[in-house]
């Protein structure tokens, strides 16, 4: 029996996936057989790693080297209030356990640094940056980039978000490189132009949206349902409510 096989629990666990003609049971497999790294257990991840975890990926890993504070509660919804004062990796394997027994948890309990980038994201199949400085943000992208593995990236802010994904090592449809992060954004802005959320503020419930819309890229990808947002910049504004989709291409 392969490890992709689904028991009777998973088939009745699965079961609204399976009778998508899109997901189907082929596709179940393919989640349980991927594997999915995760950098940050906050407020993008939270989401990311409780959607993906419920869809049944079969390995999730968590890159974070902070502990839960008081603060992280307003809008990172994989801890409790029980939990300040643990690392998140921790934090957050727990959780996930308990929401999904089926999905094997892997915690690096670190920060991602050019040492050790390529020996942690190798073991996996696809990224979600979940990372909240562009130091991570472009590390991640040109690491994924080299390793030819799909990044799953997004920011937030205040009441504003975007999502995208990033496969450059691939051709599109015009048979011309997919675009690559810094064809979106060239280079990082000086340090202080651009306030963190500790100084300029976050909705909670916006890294709920963006980090939602982060895990259904994932499922799409591992599943090949539907259009996956390479060479697209969704831009979510919480206040208007409103989505706008801005295409970009490879330079040079």
């Amino acid at each position: 029996m392969d490890d992709t096989h689904l028991n009777a629990d998973e088939i009745a666990r699965y079961a609204r996936h399976i009778v998508l003609a899109e997901v189907g049971g082929a596709g179940q497999q393919k989640l349980k057989a991927a594997r999915v790294l995760v950098i940050g257990a906050g407020g993008l991840g939270s989401p990311v790693l409780s959607y993906l975890a419920a869809a049944g990926v079969g390995i999730l890993g968590v890159v974070d080297d902070d502990e839960v504070s008081l603060s992280n509660l307003q809008r990172q919804i994989l801890h409790d209030t029980a939990n300040v004062g643990m690392d998140k990796t921790e934090s957050a394997s727990r959780a996930l356990k308990r929401l999904n027994p089926h999905v094997r948890v892997v915690t690096h309990p670190l920060r991602l640094t050019p040492d050790n980038a390529t020996d942690i994201i190798t073991a996996y199949d696809m990224v979600v940056d979940g990372s909240d400085n562009f130091e991570t943000r472009y590390l991640l992208a040109d690491t994924c980039e080299a390793l030819e593995i799909p990044l799953v990236t997004a920011a937030v802010g205040r009441f504003d978000g975007s999502v995208t994904v990033l496969a450059p090592y691939q051709m599109n449809a015009d048979g011309k490189p997919c675009p690559r992060y810094r064809d979106l954004f060239p280079e990082a802005p000086p340090p202080g132009l651009v306030p963190s959320c500790a100084e300029a503020g976050v909705i909670g419930a916006l890294t709920g949206v963006i980090g939602t819309l982060q895990a259904m890229e994932v499922i799409k990808l591992i599943t090949g349902a539907g259009e996956p947002l390479i060479g697209r910049l969704l831009l979510y504004d919480g206040l208007a409510a409103s989505f706008q989709t801005v295409r970009y291409g490879r330079k040079g």
